[in-house]
């Protein structure tokens, strides 16, 4: 498919604000999901690093709904003519703590768009920035890098993935069954098909099964971080997708202490591979 980069490259520097609040509800609702006590949220809670991804969610008409769940393309977003869409990565600053109740801002703007040729086909990838105040004072700052790509040939075989072979200090099996996968969609207003409708994700876009959202591997992992360190103050956060993840077979988490302040974290497929790698620096 042909890339027109030089139409992409408008896009770059278009910027966008968004505001919203740190209500209690959203908090509850990811605390029950992910099996910690709801009733422990009040206002004295302090968001926890990657739980903000429950705000400034995307509100638009469903009449400007894609067939692939997500807006139709052009708006902030440049229109990349790829069809498949992943989330692939952040780089985040934890630099406040954010308060429920608290008044929130998001300035984002994209930073860049760059076009590359994989062994798979054509990938786009546009980095966009976000900074995110809370009651006008900076909290985060995070670079979150999608990237789109071909849709896979028929028969096309399945590249081989990198095999996790690192020691972990502790990890824990998670069954992402459909009921999870759509609760997080439902707490994240994502319409992305690829999440809840099984029908589209196997018979469209060809995969083997329900696809694991990206952002909740990454808050599995600092959820792993957090019970087995529970004083830790995460402070920087970083990572990458490497392969998706199915609701058709359980995946690990994974974590090890690499110095005082340091933690390397990581997702293993069913079949020991890497899905995700992460790092996190801690206060």
């Amino acid at each position: 498919m042909s890339i027109d980069l030089d139409t992409l490259s408008r896009w770059i520097g278009q910027t966008q604000t968004l505001h919203d609040t740190a209500t209690v509800a959203p908090l509850r609702a990811l605390s029950a999901t992910l099996d910690r006590d709801p009733a422990s949220v009040d206002v004295t809670f302090a968001v926890p690093p990657c739980w903000h991804w429950l705000y400034f969610l995307p509100m638009h008409p469903q009449s400007e709904i894609g067939p692939d769940g997500h807006p139709r393309r052009g708006g902030f977003l440049p229109p990349v003519p790829l069809p498949r869409r992943m989330w692939a990565g952040s780089r985040i600053e934890f630099l406040q703590p954010i308060q429920p109740g608290q008044a929130l801002r998001r300035d984002s703007h994209i930073a860049d768009v760059t076009h590359k040729v994989g062994r798979r086909g054509a990938l786009v990838f546009v980095s966009v920035h976000h900074a995110i105040y809370a009651n006008d004072m900076l909290a985060i700052r995070e670079v979150h890098d999608i990237v789109y790509r071909e849709a896979p040939k028929p028969d096309e075989p399945r590249p081989e993935g990198q095999l996790a072979t690192e020691q972990a200090d502790w990890s824990r099996q998670i069954v992402p069954d459909d009921v999870l996968l759509f609760r997080y969609s439902a707490l994240t207003f994502n319409g992305h098909r690829i999440h809840y409708d099984r029908r589209y994700v196997t018979e469209v876009e060809g995969y083997p099964g329900l696809i694991v959202h990206g952002p909740l591997i990454a808050t599995l992992l600092l959820e792993g971080l957090h019970q087995a360190h529970p004083q830790a103050q995460v402070r920087h956060f970083a990572f990458k997708a490497l392969q998706p993840l199915f609701d058709t077979a359980p995946f690990t988490v994974c974590g090890r202490r690499e110095s005082a302040k340091r933690f390397a974290l990581w997702a293993i497929t069913p079949k020991g591979e890497l899905a995700m790698q992460a790092h996190a620096e801690v206060e």
